[in-house]
């Protein structure tokens, strides 16, 4: 009985040893990676409502209404100007009571003390008189912020980037008033599974590719009739480009098919879906592919699952000119570390996915492979940059190239 109690005792003492140390971890401050272009990152938001359109996955009656994150090549700092917090208050508030004690508290760290580099409202670079857009879509109901490393990268090298969330599919939105509405139950793919899945999947696809359309029309209004002049002719409507994560790269892949104002489109690690599958497309397009080679827990990723998402994509690369495409693999790398869950999670889960195999590769290193590539693939197909210089790449070992 002593032995119980002693072994008790020393198992008790261990679990608040590790909640400790995941605690001190959380309130650890965290810097993203520095962006790599020669431009300053500027960021500000905006409120977009479609009056004339309801939400098909939102209550009856609901107008459609998308909250707009911009990335831009900015002027440089002002000692006045400000870096914006990674998420407003509210927003954070919103997502640690969403996420409880576990998620929220111990296995990320806290979002108040996560460093950007983005100014805030910032006055847009004058280098240039206009700037190629770049519309960005997230995996599942993640927020645009999460991906807040790729989008200030591709920003730094001269792009607009436009991220956006929505009311009742995102993880959580806060309107201007302070309502906070999160993502309704019938739309969360982790609730369903099998045929009802795939379902939900297309109909989440098809109304974040509506919303990427509304988006774009929005960019083209602003261009034209920005009341505060910030963007005001600086965008080049004619060299738009759109990637996405996930089911954001499936909603990149239909938006190019649906949209002839998308010139170039990129898909990291996301499946296909919708009539792109059948129809294909004709814009310039990368696939990003994580390394599906290894053990995975995830049930959407069995080898036939794997080989079926791999086929449809084969499918839609195939058709495409051998001048118009690219598919590379990141070797290591695991389908969840393509946003800021590579710095952001606890460095104790990440050495046991690492351990559990589940991560081979440094988060860090597979977003810094990641954004390279974005911004590559999108100067040679919206910049006209050589095409050569997407295949000339030695500083990147792991990246291994589809033919």
């Amino acid at each position: 009985m002593r032995v119980i109690k002693i072994v008790v005792v020393l198992a008790l003492l261990a679990v608040a040893g590790i909640v400790l140390l995941l605690w001190l971890d959380h309130a650890r401050e965290t810097t993203l990676p520095t962006p790599t272009g020669p431009f300053a990152v500027g960021r500000t938001t905006y409120v977009w409502s479609d009056a004339a359109h309801s939400d098909p996955l939102a209550p009856p009656g609901t107008k459609r209404e998308l909250l707009a994150w911009i990335w831009y090549p900015a002027a440089p700092r002002h000692p006045s100007q400000t870096v914006g917090d990674y998420l407003p208050v509210p927003w954070r508030m919103a997502i640690e009571s969403q996420s409880g004690v576990l998620f929220g508290k111990l296995l990320t760290r806290d979002l108040s003390k996560v460093r950007v580099h983005s100014i805030r409202d910032a006055e847009v670079s004058p280098q240039q008189g206009s700037y190629p857009v770049a519309l960005m879509r997230t995996g599942g109901a993640t927020l645009a912020t999460d991906y807040t490393t790729l989008a200030e990268d591709l920003a730094s090298h001269g792009y607009l980037v436009v991220g956006f969330d929505a009311p009742y599919r995102s993880w959580v939105a806060v309107l201007p008033d302070g309502t906070v509405i999160a993502r309704a139950p019938q739309n969360d793919l982790d609730l369903v599974g099998g045929a009802q899945a795939d379902q939900l999947a297309d109909k989440l696809a098809q109304a974040w590719t509506a919303d990427t359309v509304f988006a774009l029309d929005q960019l083209e209004q602003l261009n034209t009739s920005d009341p505060s002049g910030k963007f005001l002719g600086r965008l080049d409507m004619r060299r738009v480009g759109v990637f996405g994560h996930s089911i954001g790269g499936a909603t990149a892949l239909q938006f190019c098919h649906d949209d002839s104002r998308c010139k170039a489109g990129i898909d990291v690690d996301g499946v296909v879906l919708g009539s792109v599958s059948r129809e294909g497309i004709t814009q310039p397009f990368m696939f990003v592919l994580s390394d599906h080679r290894g053990e995975s827990t995830d049930a959407a990723d069995t080898p036939e699952a794997v080989r079926r998402a791999g086929a449809n994509i084969h499918s839609i690369y195939d058709r495409l000119p051998s001048d118009r495409r690219l598919m590379i693999t990141i070797r290591g790398a695991n389908h969840y570390m393509f946003s800021d869950a590579a710095m952001l999670k606890s460095p104790l889960l990440m050495r046991a996915m690492r351990t559990l195999g589940i991560m081979r590769i440094d988060g860090h290193r597979q977003l810094a492979v990641t954004a390279h590539y974005i911004s590559t693939f999108f100067d040679v197909y919206l910049k006209g940059t050589p095409p050569a210089d997407l295949k000339s790449q030695p500083d990147y070992p792991e990246v291994e190239y589809v033919h």
